[in-house]
């Protein structure tokens, strides 16, 4: 490592190494996806900085002098934990997947880098098994536009066949790899692969538009109707409560005490806070909203964990027979 040859990309990288953990997790709050992807796989990289080094850096930036020997790193551990602290659970999770993708082989990568169209004419004529392994090997954003693209009578086939998949072994990828490598010259990585399952199943039918995701649940409620129904219950999420009618909502407030609400209601839109208020005696309204302005800052991930307790709770009122609960696509009221 020269500090001649270092890119202001570098210089960035150990500075945020040498500022620790705690302080690139909130600098990264300020910076795009894209700067976050790179800056953090040139950390990955990095696993030693010269005194020198470090001293030059902290002094182009304007910096204290500090009387550090040079460290030593683990560029990629420092790069996954600052990233996990550096926002919400579900732009975390999505910048760590991004991160490991592009630190890490994946299996059929070269699919990932072709127009969605492109692989799903390449595609429709495999078996519906083969389909589903390669999307399952995706990021759920390339992979719900991919199914998008495919003729409309096999993508809830797909998508059954995905919810079945758990680990692929390295054979498979193989076998699938050179069938593929005579088309589109498809080199990728060997190693098992956690892929499919309902998580991915759930991530792809949330990223379809209009009505696509209520007609393959349909469909596969034909085939298979618990699975349907599990992937049902996934994919329903605590805005959903909305479209509850008085009654049913009414039912799975007596089960949630006021704070435990409040936390709740902290991110939630002005139309579920209302349908809550109107469900609700004024005396309770009132106290929450009071309580709700009066909240300081609070972690989402605690708001989120409160927010998904609510829902389990509507859930198991479902699994009792008490209620019964639209899907996270369609909003479906009350019947």
């Amino acid at each position: 490592m020269s500090i001649k040859t270092l890119t202001g990309l570098n210089k960035a990288a150990v500075l945020l190494i040498c500022l620790g953990e705690e302080a690139a997790a909130k600098v990264f709050q300020e910076l795009s996806d894209d700067e976050i992807r790179q800056v953090t796989r040139t950390i990955a990289t990095i696993d030693h900085i010269p005194e020198h080094i470090k001293d030059k850096v902290f002094a182009s930036y304007g910096e204290i002098q500090q009387d550090l020997a040079g460290l030593f790193v683990k560029g990629a551990d420092f790069a996954k934990r600052a990233i996990a602290a550096s926002g919400s659970d579900e732009r975390s999770a999505d910048l760590m997947e991004q991160f490991v993708s592009g630190t890490e082989s994946r299996p059929l990568e070269t699919i990932a880098l072709m127009p969605p169209k492109m692989v799903a004419g390449l595609l429709e004529k495999e078996h519906p098994q083969t389909v589903a392994l390669i999307l399952s090997t995706q990021h759920v954003e390339h992979a719900s536009e991919i199914l998008a693209s495919l003729p409309e009578d096999v993508r809830a086939d797909v998508i059954y066949r995905i919810a079945k998949i758990e680990k692929v072994s390295p054979e498979v990828i193989t076998r699938i790899e050179d069938a593929l490598h005579r088309e589109i010259g498809l080199v990728a990585g060997k190693e098992q692969k956690q892929v499919g399952g309902l998580d991915k199943v759930v991530d792809l039918l949330n990223h379809l538009q209009y009505s696509m995701d209520t007609d393959i649940l349909e469909a596969i409620e034909q085939t298979d109707p618990d699975m349907a129904e599990e992937i049902r219950k996934q994919m329903f999420t605590f805005e959903n409560l909305v479209a509850l009618d008085g009654r049913s909502l009414q039912m799975i407030l007596r089960e949630v005490s006021n704070d435990d609400l409040t936390l709740a209601l902290k991110t939630a839109s002005d139309e579920m806070k209302e349908k809550i208020f109107a469900n609700m005696s004024s005396r309770a309204a009132d106290m929450i909203r009071e309580d709700l302005e009066a909240m300081g800052p609070v972690r989402l991930s605690e708001v989120e964990t409160m927010q998904q307790t609510i829902v389990k709770i509507a859930i198991k009122l479902q699994e009792e027979g008490k209620l019964v609960l639209g899907t996270g696509g369609g909003g479906d009221e009350l019947v």
